[in-house]
C-alpha cells in the first residue's frame, strides 16, 4: 500500500509541474530576441557558476528553407540563456563555432544571399546578437569554395578559418568541449 501511495504522490507531484511549465513563458537572458528556454528553479543538477565554459560548436546543419533562420544558430543562443538561468555568468562563456556544410549559406551578405536565394538572409539578426553576446563566429574556408561563396560576400561579423576539421580539432585539443548543431 506505501509502494502505491508513492506512486501516486509522484504522479501528483508531475502532474502539477508539468502544468505549471506549460504556464511558463521562456526568458532570454543574454541572447534577448532569440533562444527562449524555461527557468527550472526546481533543477537538482545545474552548471557550475564557478568556472570557465570553452565550447567549440560544429555548426553543420540547415533550415528547412532559405526565409527561416538556421535551427543551430538558435541553439548557440539556447546555449548561453541556459548556461546564464542555470546561474552561469556570460563572461565565463566561452564560445566559437565554425560554420559549413549545409549551414554554409548564413555567413552571406544580403547582396549574396539575395543572388541565390532571391531573399534576405534571415540570419542577419541573430548574427548580430550572438556576436554581441560574444559568441566568435567562423567559417570553413573550404565550404565557401566548395558552395561558391565569395570571400566578398561575407558577414563582416564572421571570420574565416582553413577548414571546419581543422579548426574543431585544434580547439577540443586545447581543451573546449565540443557541440555539435
Amino acid at each position: 500500500m506505501k509502494k502505491f501511495s508513492t506512486i501516486i504522490l509522484l504522479t501528483f507531484v508531475g502532474v502539477l509541474a508539468s502544468i505549471s511549465a506549460k504556464g511558463q513563458s521562456r526568458v532570454n537572458p543574454v541572447v534577448q530576441d532569440f533562444g527562449g528556454i524555461f527557468e527550472i528553479p526546481t533543477a537538482a543538477e545545474r552548471p557550475s557558476n564557478d568556472r570557465h565554459y570553452n565550447i567549440i560548436i560544429d555548426v553543420r546543419s540547415g533550415p528547412d528553407s532559405p526565409d527561416q533562420i538556421n535551427p543551430s544558430l538558435n541553439n548557440i543562443a539556447r546555449l548561453l540563456n541556459l548556461h546564464a538561468v542555470g546561474g552561469v555568468h556570460p563572461s565565463s562563456m566561452h564560445v566559437k563555432a565554425v560554420i559549413h556544410n549545409l549551414a554554409t549559406p548564413v555567413i552571406a551578405t544580403n547582396e549574396v544571399y539575395n543572388q541565390k536565394y532571391g531573399i534576405d538572409n534571415p540570419n542577419l539578426d541573430i548574427i548580430n546578437a550572438l556576436t554581441e553576446a560574444g559568441v566568435e563566429l567562423y567559417v570553413c574556408g573550404q565550404s565557401m569554395v566548395a558552395r561558391d561563396y565569395p570571400l566578398s560576400g561575407l558577414n563582416p561579423k564572421i571570420k574565416q578559418s582553413v577548414s571546419a576539421l581543422t579548426m574543431l580539432t585544434q580547439y577540443q585539443l586545447e581543451g573546449y568541449a565540443l557541440l555539435t548543431f
